[in-house]
This record gives C-alpha cells, structure tokens and sequence, in this order.
C-alpha cells in the first residue's frame, strides 16, 4: 500500500498573529547580534580592535547569553511563558540601548554581557511558546516564518543599520534596535494570551532538581550537541564577514549593505519553502542535502580574493541558502525532543550551550584569523572554512540520531493513542 504524504495542518487566526509577534521578537534579536558584523570593520577602525578584541566583543554576548539560560532552565517551566517573554525581552531592550551610548571597548563588552544575559534566553522561550501552541505538523512551516526573521534583518534591519552607522555613528544601529523592541514589546504584553498549559502539569521538583533531571536526560544530551555544533560555524564565520568581504574580496563599505540586502532577500523567499518542504517531506533528507550544500559553498566562499560585486552577491546568496536552509528542519526536530513540561528547561539549555559553544568558536576563529594591520587582507580565513565543513559531517550524523529519536517517540504516542482508544471503544 502506497505511503501517504503527511497533510499540512492549517493555523487558526490567532496561531497566525503569534507566529508574527515571534517571529518580529526574534527580528529585533537577531538584529541587534546580526549588526555586530556588519559593523565588525568600522568598529576595529574606529575602536584600533585586533581580530581577538573583536572576538571578545561578540563573544561577550554569547557567554553571558549560555550563562543566563542555564541560570533560568530550572524556573522556565514553572511560570507563564508570556510573562518570561516580556520581562527578559525589556532587559535585552535595556542592554541594547546601553550599548547604543558607550563610548570605549571595554564599556561596549560590559553593555553586550547585559545584552546577552537578557536578549540569550528569549530564543529559548519562543520555541517553547512554538511548541506549546502548534503541533509537529506545523512545526516546519512555524520555523520557515520565525527564521525569516534571519532574512529580513539583512533585507530591513543591516543594511539600514549600516546607513545609519555610516550618517550617525556606530551607536545609531542599537537605538534604532532598541526604539523597534519597544514598540514589540508593548503588542506582546497587550495582545499575546497567557501560555500557562504547561502548568497543569504538576512538578514536585525544585528550580535545580528540574535543571539536573533535563541535563541527565540521555535523549535530551544528543540534541543539546546537536544544537551546539550547529552554532559553531556561524559563529566562526559570522564575526569577520565584513572584514573579509571589504580587506579580501575588494568590496566597498557602501557596497556592504546592498550585499547584505540580497543575501537576506534570498533568505526570505527561501526560508518559508524549506519550512513547506520540512512538512511535507521528511525534516532530515532536507537537513542533509542543505548541509551538503552548505558545505560545497562555505568551502568555495573561504578561498575566494579579489572578487567582482556580483560574483560576491551570488556566493553569498547561494551559501545562506544552505546555512539557513538547514536550521529551518534542524529546529523542527530538535523542539520535538522535549516532554511538555521540560520544553522550557530544555530550551533554555539548549539555547544556552548553543551560545557558550558560539562564544568559544567566536574567540577561536579571532585567534585563527590575523590582520597584520587596519587596511591589509585577513589571514587564514580558509583554515575556518575546513573546521566548519568537519563539524558539517558531524552534524549530519548526530541530526540521524536525534530524526531516529523523534520517529520513535511519535510511534510511541500513536501506540498509546491507539489502546487509549481501543480501551474506550470496549468500556
């Protein structure tokens, strides 16, 4: 008997209005860490930053960002998701407008720890709320829409930080950033409903007994890894794009945000296909073959020189293809680990050992690549294409692990369902 392909389960108006608000909260998130980039090369100049300062700058963020998650992961099931929502989404708008006023290095990692500590468990939070509010059948579609948030920060949100930064300064971005969250801020404490089903299920066990229990889970250890090893390449890359794209590929800093602009385009029109493919077809044929892709074009993109604008634009669009492509299904699977009442907990460790590996890649690649001085090209930024395509093929095996898990514990409910009903059909 032929195998029919899973249906797309429709969303309700208000399913609708929460993938929005999430996924505009994680716009102005990813924004406010996405600019540091763009911005990574007026930055070393006007601040004289070495490669390993610049690092510390972006991995200030993320270290404090693992250590507020694990902090919160033992409290995260046992209050309203909502409330958690809006109380770290105001200290990240807080952060982000303190780092919109320093004026020296170290006032500027000071302002990206509190940041971090706020802004770093909100993604955690978001894809507890997703998979509160919507099925697994959904879950792909869900994700495409909030990773779009990716996209449109390098459409709306970099290239207008990059003109405000090149009219006003570099603090202009974060105000702006801030300015936005706040208006978010006030649709999710008016609009969004209080998401408390979690609660009905009771827990006996303390804040740190919840938070050792999820950390003890073996099926859970195999998608925190997973996650880590996803963010690493990113991280790698991500802090010295800009740098590399203006001191190796030739490219000019008014050139910069048209770059990104059409690498955040492709991602937008891509993002919401993938999620439509990861729920119509199988989530980790997707994974696989955006990694295989991933790999091909990070490989080609890392030993380019000197390069004409469009080729550029073209590599890049190419590469985000693959990079975003694989998240989309990656995330999908990852949220459908968790029982409900450790999916807080579980977030909040994963998106906390997400950041924390994100932080030791970030001052890892700052000690790889090396500028000899402000204008001369970056070196050795192949050398982190090779470590990011290895920790590639390791994904693709532990994702194996975790697709395997998933389809295991669907079984097993469907089992469960079919006897729960039986039983009620005899009674």
């Amino acid at each position: 008997m032929k195998e029919q392909k899973p249906k797309a389960t429709p969303f309700t108006s208000y399913q609708k209005f929460a993938v929005f608000i999430l996924a505009i909260t994680q716009f102005t998130v990813i924004l406010d860490f996405m600019v540091m980039s763009p911005l990574g090369d007026i930055l070393m100049k006007s601040l004289s930053l070495k490669p390993t300062h610049f690092g510390l700058v972006v991995s200030a963020y993320a270290f404090s960002a693992g250590v507020s998650g694990l902090l919160t992961a033992g409290f995260a099931d046992k209050f309203d998701r909502k409330k958690l929502l809006l109380f770290f989404y105001v200290g990240f708008i807080l952060g982000t407008f303190l780092c919109g006023i320093v004026n020296s290095y170290y006032l500027l990692v000071a302002a990206r720890i509190i940041t971090g500590l706020f802004g770093g468990v909100i993604g955690s939070i978001s894809m507890a709320i997703v998979a509160d509010l919507f099925t697994l059948q959904q879950r792909g579609r869900v994700m495409g829409f909030i990773q779009m948030g990716f996209g449109a920060s390098q459409i709306l949100g970099i290239p207008i930080g990059l003109y405000l930064a090149n009219a006003w300064g570099w603090h202009a971005p974060f105000l702006w950033v801030g300015g936005m969250a706040g208006i978010v801020a006030f649709f999710i404490a008016v609009k969004l409903k209080p998401i408390t089903k979690h609660l009905e299920l009771r827990q006996e066990k303390s804040a740190f007994e919840h938070l050792k229990h999820t950390i003890a889970n073996k099926d859970y250890r195999i998608g925190f890894t997973a996650t880590a090893l996803l963010s690493v390449g990113g991280f790698m890359m991500m802090p010295f794009g800009s740098a590399f794209a203006i001191n190796n590929l030739h490219i000019t800093q008014h050139q910069l945000p048209m770059l990104f602009m059409i690498a955040g385009l492709s991602t937008l029109l891509v993002m919401p296909l993938i999620g439509k493919l990861s729920d119509t077809i199988d989530k980790y044929k997707i994974f696989v073959g955006a990694t295989i892709w991933t790999i091909i074009m990070v490989t080609i993109y890392t030993n380019l020189g000197v390069t004409p604008f469009v080729l550029v634009a073209v590599a890049n669009i190419l590469m985000m293809m693959g990079i975003m492509g694989r998240m989309v299904p990656s995330t999908a699977l990852v949220t459908s680990i968790p029982e409900m009442q450790d999916r807080g907990a579980f977030m909040s460790i994963n998106s906390s050992l997400q950041q924390i590996a994100g932080g030791i890649a970030a001052v890892f690649a700052g000690t790889i690549v090396v500028q000899k001085d402000k204008m001369s090209p970056l070196e050795h930024y192949d050398t982190l294409g090779i470590i990011i395509v290895c920790i590639s093929i390791l994904t693709i095996v532990l994702m194996y692990r975790v697709n395997k898990m998933v389809k295991r514990k669907n079984k097993e409910k469907k089992e469960e369902f079919a006897i729960s009903l039986e039983a009620q059909t005899k009674s």
